[in-house]
């Protein structure tokens, strides 16, 4: 039997794709030699202009003689195109030529401070459990390169064979034991890289899902329920259970919020059918339809459309069954009104085995991020859940929140991730807040996130904040919102490789490394602690801070 490193891979709930690489591995263990180690889940880094680029395969098979082979699994459909092999993962192409090449040049890089006393012999074999390759001349890669389904009970043989191949080109296994404890030490790498952005987000997916689960089995006639739950809780995998479960079963459903990015966000995750608004865009959607024009140019036009859109009949195309308000902490009583009306009434069964039609309304809120400091609109008769358990933000962050900004109760941090202690920047003047903000930037780069992963959020509004007037800064160019929106609803961005707004138009929406940044006030004042509040939970793996030192004492942070 191989020995498989690290070796608690048996343990533990695995997701789909977590679970067929363990069945590959199972047949591993069994069926290569006791000679061989297998790594799974490696990952390396290449230090490249004070950056690190990170790369990741499934596994490394190593043979006593020192030769690695490099093992990628590729389960599911794959597309042969005129460039080779290529997956798709959500939208994205990945060419499997491309990715081989990148693997092998990452890790010899990633070797080369070793010094070897002979250059490492590496290999690669793509595995593709579920597809069978059509023409494998077009694969991009050698055919005795590739397992696919109609090989796959050979792959252990098939691994040998190349295995042998590679340690026919060696002298000795010097390197053996150096190149078995650099593979171990690699795997330690993981906490600290962007590599595990795609698994936090599927363990806190699943792990938060529990509240998308339980409030939903909640039987309430008529159904009305006030969801109280704090950042990280759930509510958006709640939110998009219920509007995945009305469409199923062909009833109509609403959702209405306050943010425009939320909305957008929302709206690119549901199925069709579903219906999905700020509350302003659902008003602008009635006018609309109602045939009367909108005058953007004219004063208070914001107010306008709630009056005018409270004052429209309902037609019945607009009745729905389930009504979604989310970010119900930001809504006036007029609105809930509103929105009230449209909700179609419960109806009982009729005839022969016809089934009764309810109606739901829920109504989603945190009151820690009332950024307006708008009056409580919620219905007080309604009854009540409170979901006061934070599963996205890292555990240093919740124990931060909980020690200097929650006052009256506390978040319980239940989230995958410790998480790094938070980084804190501080500035003395303009200057050199944009100068700590580049250094921030720097230091989550080093940490190993990409720069799509990370978001720079600003704790002041557009017309304060001279970070959103900046078209980059050093060599870190900024993707901000141009304030407009396509033909297809769709917001334009600024064309650059890191994402900056406000805390504001953040709302709803989470990064895994988040920079808060032009923090400065006096005392810890109500708006001051929700911003702060809003900010810090948006970060799911990893937080940043640039303050003011005059912010920092407020906090009652030690001194620098």
């Amino acid at each position: 039997m191989a020995r498989i490193l690290p070796g608690d891979w048996q343990t533990g709930d695995h997701t789909h794709r977590a679970s067929r690489a363990v069945e590959t591995l199972a047949v591993l263990e069994r069926r290569l030699p006791a000679s061989f180690t297998v790594f799974h889940g490696v990952h390396w880094s290449r230090q490249d202009n004070n950056l690190i680029g990170l790369g990741e395969v499934d596994f490394i098979v190593l043979s006593p003689a020192g030769s690695m082979l490099l093992v990628e699994q590729k389960s599911g459909w794959l597309d042969e195109t005129d460039d080779g092999l290529v997956k798709r993962y959500r939208g994205k192409r990945l060419t499997v030529r491309v990715h081989v090449d990148e693997s092998i040049r990452g890790l010899q890089q990633r070797l080369e401070p070793l010094r070897l006393a002979e250059a490492p012999v590496i290999g690669y074999l793509l595995f593709c459990p579920d597809y069978t390759l059509k023409s494998p001349a077009t694969a991009g890669l050698n055919a005795e390169q590739i397992v696919d389904s109609t090989a796959r009970a050979a792959l252990p043989a098939r691994i040998v064979a190349l295995m042998n191949e590679l340690d026919a080109n060696r002298s000795d296994s010097a390197n053996t034991p150096r190149l078995h404890r650099f593979l171990a030490n690699e795997l330690e790498l993981v906490p600290e890289a962007s590599a595990l952005v795609g698994r936090a987000h599927a363990l806190y997916t699943r792990v938060s899902g529990g509240l998308a689960t339980w409030a939903r089995r909640l039987s309430l006639t008529p159904f009305r329920l006030r969801v109280s739950a704090t950042a990280g809780s759930g509510k958006t995998q709640l939110a998009l259970a219920l509007i995945e479960q009305v469409v199923a079963e062909k009833r109509r459903v609403l959702y209405v919020c306050f943010n425009r990015p939320l909305a957008d966000h929302i709206h690119a995750a549901v199925p069709d059918g579903a219906q999905v608004f700020s509350y302003h865009q659902w008003c602008q959607h009635r006018i609309r339809a109602a045939g009367e024009k909108i005058d953007f140019a004219r004063d208070g036009v914001f107010d306008w459309l709630a009056s005018r859109s409270a004052a429209l009949p309902v037609r019945p195309e607009e009745r729905t069954d389930c009504l979604i308000i989310d970010e119900g902490q930001d809504f006036s009583a007029e609105w809930r009104e509103d929105l009230f009306r449209l909700v179609a009434p419960d109806e009982p069964a009729t005839g022969k085995g016809g089934a009764a039609r309810r109606s739901q309304i829920w109504w989603l809120e945190d009151a820690m991020q009332n950024l307006y400091d708008r009056p409580e609109a919620a219905p007080p008769e309604w009854p009540q859940l409170t979901a006061m358990v934070n599963y996205r933000s890292p555990r240093t962050v919740v124990d931060f929140l909980n020690t200097h900004l929650m006052h009256d109760q506390s978040i319980e941090g239940a989230g995958p991730l410790s998480g790094q202690d938070i980084e804190f920047f501080r500035w003395t003047d303009h200057a050199d807040m944009l100068n700590q903000t580049k250094h921030a930037i720097t230091a989550a780069l080093r940490s190993g996130f990409r720069r799509e992963d990370i978001v720079l959020l600003t704790m002041v509004g557009i017309a304060r904040s001279s970070l959103l007037k900046q078209k980059q800064l050093g060599p870190h160019r900024f993707k901000a919102f141009r304030g407009k929106y396509d033909l297809f609803g769709n917001p334009e961005y600024t064309d650059g490789d890191i994402l900056i707004d406000t805390v504001y138009r953040f709302k709803g929406q989470s990064a895994p490394c988040v920079i808060l940044t032009e923090c400065d006030f006096e005392a810890l004042d109500e708006v001051t602690r929700r911003k702060l509040f809003v900010g810090m939970t948006r970060a799911s793996m990893h937080l940043l801070v640039v303050l003011s030192e005059t912010a920092a004492q407020a906090l009652e942070l030690p001194a620098s």
